[in-house]
């Protein structure tokens, strides 16, 4: 699903019909994240144990996905390239180095505005860190949905056949997405307007993809940069999961109710990407 093709445009054979299709096809894949908002938006209470589920939920999807999807795409890419040895090796740097250069960033931003800091009950606003756990998910997912977007695109361009089934199954993915982004915001801030809105933004990543592949990246994108993205982002949304999500689940519930979320969020972005296979 995240195979971007490395053809140059001026193989495609593109229309300015085609073009247009393209991005069509991929702002409906990446702006469905409104749906899952909608759909999230509308339980009309607070209900901590739906909240609970629903980040161990957004945990699942971002696992399940970086090692079931991205990973193997990553290193077909890679081995491709380099060779079976070098190939690994490279995807195993990538891999850590997006989990570096998320920590990294952890650790420049003061304790107090951070996210991912550990927090005792006794000293945590509940309603600011899930305000910054909903605007945490909604960046890592549109890191994530970035390379989607490119693949949508270039897909389109390529085959239709293929597109439309790329798009249909990265709008349902996108779906518990959105989910996972206005649940804590619309917590935070009782705004379903806001929970709705950042869930929608962090769909934009799809089609500014798409834009970035066609004004500057498919004349030099290549399989072995393709396959080193996808390992860093995958870093980056497993150290999310692990630092971020299930801790954030626990503190709002129980610890079986955030791990059937968790478990619930993998058989759910299991089955949408098996439709399609």
């Amino acid at each position: 699903m995240y195979l971007c093709h490395c053809q140059t445009f001026w193989n495609i054979g593109m229309t300015e019909q085609n073009i247009l299709l393209a991005f069509i096809l991929t702002a409906i894949a990446g702006l469905s994240t409104g749906i899952g908002s909608l759909i999230a938006l509308l339980a009309k209470h607070t209900n901590t144990k739906f909240l609970c589920a629903s980040l161990g939920f957004s945990a699942g999807i971002m696992l399940y996905v970086s090692f079931m999807e991205m990973m193997p795409q990553g290193k077909e890419e890679l081995v491709s390239a380099f060779g079976d040895k070098m190939g690994t090796l490279y995807l195993i740097l990538a891999f850590f180095a997006g989990i570096a250069f998320i920590n990294i960033i952890d650790f420049l931003i003061p304790e107090s505005l951070n996210p991912h800091e550990i927090q005792g009950v006794e000293d945590m606003d509940k309603k600011r860190s899930l305000k910054r756990t909903g605007i945490i998910v909604a960046m890592s997912i549109a890191i994530h949905n970035f390379p989607e977007g490119i693949a949508t695109f270039t897909s389109a361009l390529n085959s239709l056949d293929v597109a439309i089934p790329i798009t249909i199954a990265i709008a349902i993915h996108n779906i518990p997405e959105g989910i996972a982004v206005a649940v804590p915001i619309y917590h935070a801030t009782g705004s379903r307007k806001k929970a709705f809105w950042y869930s929608f933004a962090s769909g934009l990543a799809e089609p500014f993809g798409a834009l970035i592949a066609y004004l500057f990246l498919m004349q030099f994108w290549t399989p072995a940069m393709n396959g080193i993205v996808l390992a860093a982002v995958s870093g980056i949304m497993v150290f999310i999961s692990l630092d971020e999500l299930l801790p954030s689940a626990e503190k709002y519930g129980k610890h079986h109710i955030s791990i059937s979320g968790l478990v619930a969020g993998m058989l759910v972005m299991a089955f949408s990407l098996y439709m399609f296979v």
